[in-house]
């Protein structure tokens, strides 16, 4: 192994630095606290950790050059990670103060909650920052997931397992629209997910067939799928139906707006995903 100084002097490096300081500044911060029980604190926390774990992972491999060892490509998998992180450091940043932090803040227990949710949020500018660093100059494909449709892949998984944690057996499973619903983010978070893995393991010069038509078919096949979720989700969620008196965070309503909202995210990510697909390959 050889130290390679640049790793943590460039400006990507500096912005993962600053990710790792952040991210294990908020964990510390609300593990002190004691007060993470639950889905929305449990998640936070591990946002934070497995942020910190594999950003240190990524630096010490540059620091030491010994990723090119690694069976995968690392372009796309440093891309593909440094936007997964954003997303998720970005949802604890929200999901954490709005569902754990209580009203008035006078305590040091808040106040560590408080300086927590401001590292998170910092922490998520870095990851923003080394996502727009090393976003792909135009024209270049030579790391797919670095460029705006890659990214934009990473966007669409990551909202679909946001829609699949919202989603209630008891509710989807009553309406035949609403099962399809349901089948559409699965197709299509599975398909996502498989241009994801193959494009990390260097495995999509195997397929034999124009990959760059095949990915612009599929996302707009994809995009038709969508538009049905977005006009049969709210339909059959909501009509005849008004809201609860008492509904709070778990509440079937609330949930179901969520996924319509996440539905239409991923409808627009799916839109302009084709249209730039459409661009790089026409």
């Amino acid at each position: 192994a050889t130290v390679n100084l640049r790793a943590l002097t460039s400006w990507v490096g500096i912005a993962r630095l600053l990710a790792v300081v952040l991210s294990c500044l908020a964990f510390s911060l609300v593990a002190s606290t004691g007060h993470f029980g639950g889905p929305y604190g449990t998640w936070c926390m591990f946002t934070w950790c497995f942020c910190f774990a594999v950003t240190l992972l990524v630096l010490l491999l540059e620091l030491l050059e010994l990723y090119p060892l690694l069976p995968l490509s690392w372009d796309d998998f440093t891309s593909a990670f440094s936007m997964l992180a954003t997303l998720m450091v970005f949802t604890s940043s929200v999901v954490f103060p709005a569902t754990l932090i209580s009203s008035p803040c006078s305590s040091s227990q808040c106040a560590r909650q408080a300086v927590a949710t401001t590292a998170s949020c910092l922490c998520f500018l870095a990851y923003a920052v080394e996502v727009s660093l090393t976003r792909a100059k135009p024209g270049d494909i030579s790391s797919f997931l670095s460029t705006v449709p890659g990214l934009l892949k990473v966007f669409e998984a990551y909202v679909a397992c946001l829609i699949f944690s919202l989603l209630d057996n008891r509710e989807y499973s009553r309406e035949p629209g609403l099962m399809w619903c349901v089948a559409v983010y699965s197709i299509c978070f599975i398909f996502t997910l498989l241009i994801i893995i193959f494009t990390i393991g260097r495995c999509l010069t195997y397929i034999p067939c124009p990959l760059e038509k095949v990915l612009v078919g599929y996302n707009f096949l994809a995009l038709l799928m969508y538009l049905t979720a977005t006009i049969l989700w709210p339909l059959y969620s909501f009509q005849g139906r008004s809201r609860p008196d008492s509904c709070d965070a778990n509440c079937w309503w609330n949930k179901n707006l969520g996924v319509t909202f996440l539905t239409i995210f991923n409808l627009i990510a799916y839109l302009v995903d084709l249209v730039y697909s459409t661009r790089m390959v026409f």
